[in-house]
């Protein structure tokens, strides 16, 4: 297996992105609508945080099978910055697979925005590592 091949090589470049402003209830309805778990979270073009589907089921999980409606009333009574990581850890596209392997083991999170020049311009998962590895074989 090759270990100096670059990131950009296997992230997602078509990056969805919200604002800190955005409500919870249209994230997760982005999050459904795109079949995506992570979106990273800028003001204007800077990176400030990332929300994943699992922060914002986390705070609809105590209202249990309730009404669309009730549950997209709970998640609006959170405001983005309140569940997303602030200052996530960051790559570059030059950032090789294998340290963001490596970064991705030691974590408990599952993404890693890929940044060049404090723009977002990619996003890396643990199922592109998964998807990399197994096309390796």
């Amino acid at each position: 297996m090759r270990q100096r091949v670059p990131v950009s090589q296997i992230m997602a470049k078509a990056v969805i992105v919200v604002n800190p402003t955005k409500k919870i209830s249209e994230v997760n309805q982005m999050f459904n609508e795109y079949g995506i778990r992570h979106i990273p979270v800028v003001e204007g073009t800077k990176l400030v945080g990332v929300i994943s589907k699992n922060d914002v089921l986390k705070i609809g999980y105590s209202a249990g099978d309730t009404h669309p409606d009730a549950l997209n009333a709970i998640y609006d009574a959170y405001e983005l910055k309140d569940i997303m990581v602030n200052n996530p850890v960051t790559v570059t596209a030059d950032t090789n697979i294998k340290e963001v392997a490596e970064i991705l083991a030691e974590q408990s999170f599952h993404s890693l925005p890929v940044v060049e020049k404090e723009e977002v311009v990619g996003i890396v998962t643990t199922t592109d590592l998964v998807k990399y590895l197994l096309d390796q074989y």
